[in-house]
């Protein structure tokens, strides 16, 4: 009587050491295991075009010609955008005396800011500050040296990521034909059709994400050109690229153009795009994006809404991302079990049939 217990104890002790162990080794492992799903969700959204592709020529030609192009497309925005970055953040530091002494000029124009600037001496203390900084540039050598640490790591990340997603692109399709052949034939149906719904939601998600960015760029780029702001297009492209990011993307974007309309026109030209970045922040929000991902990856704006705010409080800006995609594969698989069970219930049988009555033998007669 007292092994049967002793047994138990001993069973439930080793699940829980195994069961912390598993979820140590997980902790460890979380970089890598971080990738391997980047690099799996990238596998399934480059997954059409590398099929359309492969109709024409070789797996390996179309997944090299998808790659260039992913390359391309961030490397000619780095040529639009960094030049003119490092121009406009050089020319501000050089003219920062002369901002600090506009604004000097402007407190001192306004009996109430010349009373609290008496008060508290706060254009001194600017002046002073804004005085030093083109010297301190110069001295800025071990923050960059930092910057370009985690530029490396963030390169080694990358690489890394594409050479997985490419030997999934390349032998993902032998993996899940390996993986169904291994199933029943009825699952086997059921599970291939479920994992190519899941792609296509994927896929879906994508060309909606860039759909989404590519609106919030052109209407970004109407608005700074109408408030004459310079640069419109770098910035309209930054617009575009911060709205990949759901919710928190245009927040971003729109701050840092704030910031360049403060030396453009202030303050009309601030306040007229803060006002025009809140309404469009609300309409992407809970119109647009929703809308376009209705319609793509076929999740209710409901279901989309929710599951940004979900994602975003767990893991941040990834989680915000990989939201949708995750929120139409589970819908998805939920559908495909539900409708198992269905048809499982449907199929159990309540009782035998009855049988057929004999046919009467000859000379018998026919029953009643």
């Amino acid at each position: 009587m007292t092994d049967a217990p002793a047994r138990a104890i001993v069973r439930t002790v080793l699940i829980v050491v195994g069961v912390a162990l598993s979820l140590y080794l997980l902790y460890l492992l979380r970089r890598p295991i971080g990738w391997l799903l980047i690099a799996t969700f990238l596998a399934v959204a480059l997954s059409g075009p590398v099929n359309w592709l492969n109709r024409r020529m070789r797996r390996g030609l179309a997944i090299a010609v998808v790659y260039l192009a992913l390359l391309a497309i961030p490397a000619l925005l780095i040529a639009l955008i960094v030049p003119t970055l490092i121009t406009q953040a050089n020319n501000f530091a050089q003219n920062l005396p002369r901002y600090s002494r506009d604004v000097s000029d402007f407190v001192q124009k306004t009996a109430r800011l010349r009373k609290i600037n008496e008060d508290y001496d706060i254009t001194a203390k600017l002046q002073k500050e804004a005085d030093k900084l083109p010297q301190r540039l110069g001295g800025a050598a071990k923050t960059l040296g930092d910057i370009g640490f985690g530029l490396v790591n963030s390169v080694f990340a990358l690489v890394t990521i594409l050479i997985l997603t490419a030997f999934i692109l390349g032998s993902g399709v032998r993996w899940r034909n390996a993986a169904l052949s291994s199933r029943p034939a009825e699952q086997r149906e059921r599970l291939k059709r479920s994992f190519d719904h899941i792609g296509s939601a994927v896929g879906g998600y994508v060309a909606g994400a860039v759909t989404v960015a590519a609106i919030a760029g052109f209407l970004g780029y109407i608005v700074l050109s109408i408030l004459q702001v310079p640069f419109a297009a770098p910035l309209a492209v930054i617009v575009g690229l911060f709205s990949l990011i759901p919710l928190v993307g245009a927040t971003a974007a729109a701050v840092i153009v704030g910031v360049v309309t403060l030396f453009q026109d202030f303050p009309t030209a601030t306040i007229a795009w803060t006002v025009w970045a809140i309404l469009y922040q609300q309409l992407e929000n809970n119109v647009i994006q929703p809308q376009v991902q209705k319609r793509t990856v076929n999740v209710h704006p409901f279901i989309t809404i929710v599951a940004v705010l979900f994602g975003s409080a767990l893991l941040g800006v990834l989680g915000a991302i990989v939201a949708i995609p995750i929120a139409a594969s589970i819908q998805i698989l939920v559908r495909e079990y539900w409708d198992w069970r269905t048809l499982s219930i449907r199929d159990e049988p309540g009782g035998e049939p009855p049988d057929e009555p004999s046919p009467p033998a000859a000379g018998e007669p026919a029953p009643a």
